[in-house]
């Protein structure tokens, strides 16, 4: 090397010698650089091995003056990421990691998946209180550099971009399944600002201009089955007729301009996912429902002692409707409760000063929280209208809308199923029993809840209520329903929590229940066997059970009896289903004409 080097290079000099022990002078040197020796050396985790990078990295300390670089090329396997962050980050180092760029990747040749990392440990004089510098700079030009709070954290970011990396090599070699989805965050603050989920249909027929788009999901709307479940982005991706579908949700606490700004913000980072074979100067369609990014509006942020932060917020529809929800911040895929919003009078007052036009364009967004209110005519899950159908099966042929009827309800959310039974069914008397005081606080501060002398709120334990009513000895109530979530994401069945179906529990609501009542179950179980298993003990209970599986969800309502003599056939219910309808549409009253009672008894099944 010398020899090659003596006419292009005469100030370059080679020499043999052990790196771990080297002979020159304390302070020798302003950089350091290696590019794969450390990672040479590094092959396994072994004692000696590990001793051995440490001499090597003890050295490169000794020879570096004071603000002088140790410069390391690095593939950063987990063992080597380790070694690195823990041992300069004692103290005196300052830690920077950059990202080899792909663009100079594919210039030198490079086709392998895993990305190249360079280390930049800077050699800085040790003072107390001297804050520790840890930082992952930018993957992109005009980024920003993310400080760290720990060493931890730091190589979690290298991980993250390597988990990127084989993403995106993955997606390259074809090989992607209807399950890869990965979040973009904020290179400031960290936070998620976007979700990717990538879904590629190879039955559609590849032409010029189908290889590949980007879908927006509106604001809000992300928890729609459509766009928030596997299967419906699988359907979207079939609809819109594109070989690979780039669906893409915007998050909360995120600021979002408008389409052609989040446009020119993802242009590159898509591209980055886009199918082999892309021709070159391709034009990427960006898509969305509605033609817009949608709106949110959070009115509302707090905390409960038993399900953590949540917000209340409200949301664009699809159309012209408006929605206000509460979302629970530990499962934001989840609406826990939802309520239509309806346009309200303008009140009159003084008018207020005239905004410029800057700042009345930020406030247009802010618009439906000042000028709507909640329709309580109108259910917007499924699974409650379903529940409401099942107060047909009651008194056979039919109930009387207004003769009197005693409902228990467990789970308020935000009390639209209570307060429907209580607005529609005029004899009946409604009790709710909710365990978290902050839910019925929302329900009454931000969803028209109110209590009267038909509707009253119990709070506490669901379990304990009945138990306790149990204790008595009376049966007192027509409807028992059960609306409760479990708070377990790791079972398999959210809802209800595991300890309401069990055996003992369900033979105290048998107690409290009338001989020709009925009680009625939001089952919520992913787990076929547990489902299985839940059935069999309500039906060790309850003689006669209706399941009622809700189309394009997990739910499934449950109609149990406690005896087995009342069977009705499909045709006897949804008749009865009609009949109730019509009492219930009474003159002047406001109806939601698509809620129709006989259509959520399409596929009962008897067990």
């Amino acid at each position: 090397m010398n020899e090659r080097n003596a006419n292009r290079r005469p100030n370059m000099t080679y020499q043999v010698m052990d790196a771990t022990k080297t002979t020159f002078s304390d302070s020798h040197y302003q950089a350091v650089l290696d590019k794969g020796t450390l990672d040479a050396i590094l092959a396994d985790t072994d004692t000696s091995t590990l001793e051995t990078a440490t001499k090597l990295l003890t050295e490169v300390g000794r020879v570096l003056q004071c603000g002088g670089r140790y410069i390391c090329v690095s593939l950063a396997q987990a063992h080597v990421l380790e070694k690195l962050v823990t041992q300069f980050s004692q103290g005196g180092w300052m830690i920077r990691i950059h990202q080899v760029s792909e663009s100079s990747r594919k210039e030198a040749g490079s086709e392998f998946a895993l990305p190249v990392f360079v280390f930049v440990m800077t050699k800085v004089k040790e003072m107390p209180g001297f804050p520790q510098v840890l930082e992952m700079m930018p993957d992109d030009e005009g980024g920003k550099s993310v400080r760290c709070g720990s060493p931890g954290e730091l190589m979690d970011m290298v991980k993250e971009r390597q988990r990127y990396a084989l993403i995106r090599n993955r997606l390259n070699q074809n090989q992607s399944s209807p399950s890869v989805s990965l979040d973009l965050c904020d290179g400031v603050s960290g936070k998620t600002r976007y979700t990717f989920h990538v879904v590629d249909s190879p039955t559609i027929r590849l032409s010029h201009a189908n290889h590949f788009a980007i879908f927006i999901i509106p604001q809000g709307r992300e928890t729609e089955w459509l766009f928030g479940s596997e299967t419906g982005r699988k359907q979207l991706a079939g609809s819109v007729g594109f070989r690979r579908l780039l669906i893409v949700a915007l998050h909360r606490d995120q600021q979002y301009e408008n389409m052609e700004a989040i446009q020119s913000e993802l242009s590159a980072k898509v591209l980055e996912l886009a199918p082999p074979g892309l021709p070159d100067n391709q034009q990427i369609p960006f898509l969305s429902a509605g033609g817009d990014i949608g709106i949110r509006t959070v009115q509302y942020r707090g905390s409960s002692d038993m399900s953590g932060e949540y917000v209340v917020e409200d949301v664009r529809g699809d159309g012209t409707s408006y929605f206000r929800r509460l979302i629970f911040l530990s499962n934001q895929n989840v609406v826990q409760s939802e309520a239509r919003l309806l346009p309200s009078h303008p009140h009159s007052g003084p008018k207020k000063k005239r905004k410029d036009k800057k700042q009345q364009k930020a406030n247009d967004k802010v618009e439906p929280a000042t000028t709507h209110v909640i329709d309580k005519s109108y259910l917007c899950c499924e699974h409650h209208k379903a529940m409401i159908s099942g107060l047909s099966l009651l008194h056979n042929p039919g109930v009387a809308a207004d003769q009197h009827i005693s409902v228990l309800v467990v789970g308020l959310g935000g009390g639209s199923l209570s307060l429907f039974i209580h607005d529609y069914f005029l004899g009946a008397q409604v009790e709710a029993v909710e365990i978290d005081s902050a839910v019925l606080d929302v329900a009454s501060r931000w969803f028209g809840f109110s209590v009267d002398d038909r509707l009253k709120v119990h709070l506490g334990d669901g379990l304990a209520y009945i138990k306790q009513v149990a204790e008595k000895g009376k049966a007192s109530y027509d409807v028992v329903m059960f609306d409760v979530d479990s708070k377990d994401t790791g079972l398999g069945m959210s809802c209800p929590p595991p300890a309401f179906v069990e055996k003992m529990f369900l033979q105290s609501v048998h107690k409290i229940l009338k001989n020709d009542g009925i009680f009625i179950l939001n089952l919520v179980c992913r787990d076929p066997v547990l489902k299985g298993n839940v059935i069999n003990a309500i039906h060790e209970v309850f003689p006669l059970i209706y399941v009622q599986k809700i189309e394009d969800e997990v739910n499934e309502i449950l109609f149990c009896h406690p005896v087995s003599d009342q069977s009705r056939d499909l045709s006897d219910l949804r008749e009865s289903a009609r009949s109730l309808e019509k009492q219930l549409k009474r003159p002047g009253a406001l109806w939601d004409e698509s809620f129709v009672l006989a259509d959520m008894f399409k596929s009962v099944q008897i067990v």
